[in-house]
């Protein structure tokens, strides 16, 4: 299972390739191959974080509203026997 430290060394992996691009468009011979494999590089990482993350929030999310359900559910039913005693003692 992937960690924050995981996810930390994925940034850090970003940022080094971020570096690598400008330090390219900075250099005086650009080399546009060199360019475009660094920039596909760091749109496939990139996207691979984004998918991690948005996983982790749809997962995080169901557990919410399961739980909320949940809640929902034991709520309801309480309130309902509440007023059904209430309705038998009149």
């Amino acid at each position: 299972m992937a960690t924050l430290k995981d996810v930390q060394q994925l940034t850090k992996d970003l940022e080094n390739l971020v570096g690598q691009l400008s330090s390219e468009l900075q250099n005086g011979e650009v080399d546009f191959q060199k360019l475009v494999s660094i920039s596909d590089n760091l749109s496939e990482r990139a996207d691979g974080l984004a998918e991690t993350f948005s996983n982790i929030n749809d997962a995080l999310m169901q557990r919410f509203e399961s739980v909320k359900e949940g809640a929902s559910r034991s709520g309801s039913g309480q309130g309902s026997r509440s007023q059904s005693k209430a309705g038998s003692r009149s």
